[in-house]
């Protein structure tokens, strides 16, 4: 299993863009597989991979996740392609449908049919980020156009999926998934086994699976998650992810979270691989001074290469 960290979910240097690309190029330099940024309502995902690109030279950039309401899926398509020459062919997108309260509430966009918006959406998406035109007539999107960037690579699509329908398109139409707040018995016993299945049925790769854990290595258990529940308390009351944790059979976000020692950890690490899961996307929780370090001295450990 690869091993990532993930930015932007908790608090951190990461949230500054300077910070972001200093630690950046401080985790390839650790030999970890990958970094995550989030997008939520601070940097944008895309902008600032692009930057940080630009000043690493060997790990994977991704989104986690870019939400797919708010843009066009030409102009994503077209600022995904243009971060991956920044970055030499490491880039990959990460994008999702966000929630409800804020693609209505805050937005003032329809959520109505976003099972059918996301299908439509990476229907357009898919084959700009492969450099190939877009013919696309649909409910949601008409769409004929095509992207000329000099130096594009292909640009590998990742669909945040939790409910069937939504695995259904990431099998079918994406490289596979990436989750959030979905632990390793929802992972192996729902969200593998249904995106497997679909990617079988459409004749595609084997799809991967990039599982975004909350993870503090502390000697301070109670307060680890004490600390993850104050910070994460939002994810453990939106509906999807509510649903997963239910799922699971855990009451919020700190429950789910990888909180304690090493060997704790480690456990943890192992059934989340046995799982099906690919790839680790760790988001580090500020538990003490001491969290980060401890936490990312931990992870490397673990890293195969």
């Amino acid at each position: 299993m690869r091993i990532g960290i993930m930015f932007g979910a908790t608090p951190g240097p990461d949230n500054r863009l300077d910070g972001l690309i200093d630690v950046a190029k401080r985790v390839e330099e650790m030999g970890f597989d990958s970094v995550w940024l989030a997008h939520i309502f601070s940097l944008d995902a895309v902008t600032a991979l692009a930057l940080v690109g630009h000043e690493t030279r060997r790990i994977e950039l991704g989104t986690a996740v870019v939400p797919s309401f708010p843009r066009h899926p030409t102009a994503l398509a077209q600022q995904a392609l243009t971060a991956g020459v920044a970055s030499g062919g490491r880039f990959t997108l990460g994008i999702g449908l966000s929630h409800q309260i804020v693609i209505e509430n805050m937005l003032g966009l329809s959520y109505a049919k976003p099972a059918r918006h996301m299908k439509e959406y990476v229907e357009v998406l898919g084959p700009l980020l492969r450099g190939e035109p877009a013919s696309y007539q649909g409910e949601d999107y008409r769409v004929n156009a095509a992207l000329q960037i000099e130096g594009a690579h292909e640009v590998p699509l990742l669909v945040a999926a939790l409910g069937p329908v939504m695995l259904g398109v990431a099998g079918r139409l994406a490289q596979g998934t990436i989750t959030w707040m979905t632990g390793p018995k929802t992972l192996a016993s729902h969200v593998v086994p249904t995106l497997r299945e679909a990617a079988s049925k459409a004749e595609r790769p084997e799809p991967r699976v990039v599982a975004g854990m909350p993870i503090a290595i502390t000697d301070n258990v109670e307060k680890g998650r004490a600390r993850t529940a104050e910070l994460l308390a939002m994810y453990g009351m939106l509906p999807s992810y509510r649903a997963m944790l239910d799922r699971e059979g855990v009451a919020g976000p700190a429950d789910l979270a990888l909180i304690g020692s090493e060997a704790q950890a480690a456990a943890a690490i192992d059934e989340l691989a046995a799982s099906g899961v690919s790839d680790l996307a760790a988001a580090i929780v500020p538990v003490d001074d001491e969290t980060m370090e401890r936490t990312l001295a931990f992870l490397a450990s673990r890293l195969s290469g």
